[in-house]
């Protein structure tokens, strides 16, 4: 692998104290892994993240979004050493960061894990794909980089809390700065001092607002944080310097973004499971805070076989958090339809195919026989001990009523099972563009990546525009 830059860098080594110190210990912890620290079990599930991602991207490349942003960004740049996913086109580091990320999390189709309260995936691995080419890494470099990055985010989740996100921001792209910085730091093999410059500029830059849900701009903050936090490590490793208490310090991170801010320490047993081994993938292409309620009413549809007609009313019951993220009342476009969990909701009665990506549409937020039902079905906050548990009331004209819960929190036990699920998902997402053979070619490739000596010819696969022909290479 590559290394860069040629300059010296400027970085003094953080003593090790006993107090708790998360930006000096995160630093610390990230510089000191080695790919050989990481399980197989861990691998596994990287592996199925980034087939994820990979699907998601390359499915939202013609997303109006990213058309947008390659206008603006790439109309005058002649190309660069990485790859714009499902483009045709190569750019410099930084935009390909911006628009792979921006991409991958066009569709809102991508995971999550409730350990950050967001989208974990996307800004690493959009971080550690691009510095990953330009370094010519190989694969189980860039797979180490994903699942160190990961950790990181998730990490600094549990120590931010939930007011983070209760207060607005949205965590996939203040949180995803710092993972994107830490993968990206750790491909540099940058050591604990400038991991803690970069952890920094990360502070610095960390942004994202819940109030943007529903439009482009809500994926524009994953490649925003792939972008920042490839900056941060790139410059830290130059020599450019940062605040390295910047988490903890007054008025640094957690002190401005993150009221009831608790130290940790940094995987306290080696033995335990990585973040990434709790990752939850999505099979509904929604808000993932829908997914319960969703398999709740589908499951009594299965069940108690009804039609669409027979529905009188839904009711829907829910943690408070939902009201503030998805329940859009009266959803205006197929991306607010994703936000609105009582259109979902209909729609899953009348036996929709809520992983189908043409679903969501004007049109059908629109429908008038959904929005029908849609405005009887109401949603009622209540504090359960699980906050992704959905319990849901379907009420049919005969006056019937028909209850369920369902809780799409859980990882997976069978991760076997998951794979095939996954491999399901991406040839969906993959085949109207690539074609099945092109779509198989690219899964296999993905989900042996650890075996690669280098990204080269995947990245040459996923850069094809199969829409106008154009190869990225």
């Amino acid at each position: 692998m590559n290394t860069v830059p040629s300059i010296a860098p400027v970085t003094r080594d953080l003593a090790p104290t006993r107090d708790l110190a998360p930006t000096r210990d995160l630093a610390r912890w990230c510089a000191s892994m080695s790919a050989d620290d990481i399980p197989q079990p861990a691998t596994r599930w990287a592996r199925h993240c980034l087939l994820d991602w990979a699907g998601v991207t390359l499915a939202g490349a013609h997303e109006p979004l990213v058309d947008i942003l390659c206008e603006e960004i790439l109309g005058g740049e002649a190309g660069g050493p990485c790859t714009v996913i499902g483009r045709g086109r190569t750019a410099s580091l930084y935009n390909a960061g911006l628009i792979n990320g921006s991409a991958s999390h066009a569709l809102d189709y991508d995971d999550v894990n409730w350990m950050m309260r967001g989208h974990p995936t996307v800004p690493v691995a959009t971080a550690a794909w691009a510095l990953g080419e330009m370094l010519d890494a190989s694969g189980a470099e860039v797979l180490a980089a994903f699942v160190i990055g990961y950790e990181v985010e998730c990490r600094l989740g549990e120590m931010v809390g939930g007011q983070h996100y209760a207060n607005g921001y949205h965590a996939t792209g203040t949180l995803g700065t710092f993972g994107a910085a830490a993968a990206s730091s750790w491909l540099m093999k940058l050591d604990t001092g400038q991991t803690a410059h970069a952890f920094g500029m990360a502070a610095a830059q960390a942004a994202g607002l819940k109030s943007m849900f529903g439009t482009m701009t809500k994926p524009f903050h994953v490649g925003k944080a792939a972008m920042n936090g490839l900056m941060a490590a790139r410059l830290a490793a130059r020599g450019f310097t940062a605040e390295d208490r910047g988490i903890e310090c007054a008025q640094g991170f957690a002190a401005t973004q993150a009221p009831g801010f608790v130290a940790r320490a940094v995987r306290p047993d080696p033995d335990a499971p990585f973040a990434v081994e709790s990752n939850l993938f999505k099979y509904h292409a929604a808000c993932y805070l829908t997914h319960s309620t969703i398999d709740a009413v589908r499951a009594l549809k299965d069940c108690h076989r009804f039609a669409f007609d027979d529905v009188a009313a839904i009711t829907i019951h829910v943690a408070p958090g939902h009201r503030r993220v998805c329940d859009i009342a009266v959803p205006r476009t197929g991306l607010e339809v994703k936000f609105s969990i009582r259109h979902l909701a209909a729609l899953a009665a009348d036996g929709a195919d809520t992983a189908d990506l043409g679903l969501y549409t004007d049109a059908v937020a629109a429908d008038p026989r959904i929005a029908a039902l849609r405005e009887n079905t109401t949603v009622e906050p209540r504090d359960f001990d699980d906050d992704m548990l959905a319990r849901v009331s379907v009420r049919l004209v005969d006056g019937t009523m028909l209850e369920g819960e369902a809780n799409a929190g859980v990882p997976a036990s069978d991760v076997a099972w998951q794979e095939e699920r996954l491999s399901a998902k991406f040839d969906a997402l993959v085949t109207p563009s690539h074609g099945r053979a092109a779509a198989g070619v690219i899964r296999d490739a993905v989900l042996s990546i650890d075996r690669a000596a280098s990204l080269g010819p995947l990245t040459r696969l996923c850069g094809e525009d199969r829409g106008t022909g154009i190869s990225a290479g």
